[in-house]
């Protein structure tokens, strides 16, 4: 377990947890995105969180997963990827993606993405990362505002290939941050 303060914690998520994950993305993300998807999102939440996904993902080198615990209980994931270029990036950073970040909506507005970023940048600057970067997507401008009021900036933007996705929802933007 990461101690990040005393209500906010990181659990590493292990194969045996898959059952445990789904279910709470089961809950967390259709609050946020089911209008992005013509099935409310059932198709993204079982394909991505499917026990085979995870153990997949949680095998890749270079790659963390958590469990975000608040105050005791489990309210989203957040998943970390070491030694992740972004692409057509002007500069070679060594640098570091943040593959994914969910959070249950009870939690917003009470600092705990602020606290998860900055504890990240904290872990980069460790390991001598240069640079942390994700992508975000368009259609949440709060969420731009949010990185951007910790520094994030623009650097270009993908296109999600999800037949189920709606086609005003599969721009995402690549952010990143440069770290000191």
């Amino acid at each position: 377990m990461i101690i990040i303060n005393e209500q906010l914690s990181l659990v590493p998520i292990t194969s045996s947890d898959t059952a445990i994950l789904f279910n709470l993305m089961n809950e967390v993300y259709p609050q946020a995105y089911d209008y992005f998807w013509k099935d409310d999102g059932n198709w993204y939440v079982n394909s991505q969180y499917s026990k085979e996904n995870i153990v997949k993902e949680l095998s890749e080198l270079n790659s963390d997963y958590y469990f975000v615990v608040v105050d005791g209980e489990k309210v989203g994931n957040l998943k970390i990827n070491w030694n992740s270029e972004l692409e057509n990036f002007t500069e070679k950073r060594k640098a570091v993606k943040l593959h994914r970040i969910y959070l249950h909506s009870k939690t917003q507005g009470k600092g705990v993405g602020k606290q998860l970023l900055l504890w990240l940048e904290n872990e980069a600057k460790k390991k001598q990362y240069e640079m942390i970067w994700l992508d975000a997507m368009d259609e949440k401008p709060q969420a731009f505002e949010f990185y951007k009021k910790l520094g994030y900036q623009y650097h270009s933007h993908c296109f999600l290939p999800f037949d189920l996705l709606y086609d005003k929802y599969r721009k995402m933007s690549q952010v990143y941050k440069i770290l000191n």
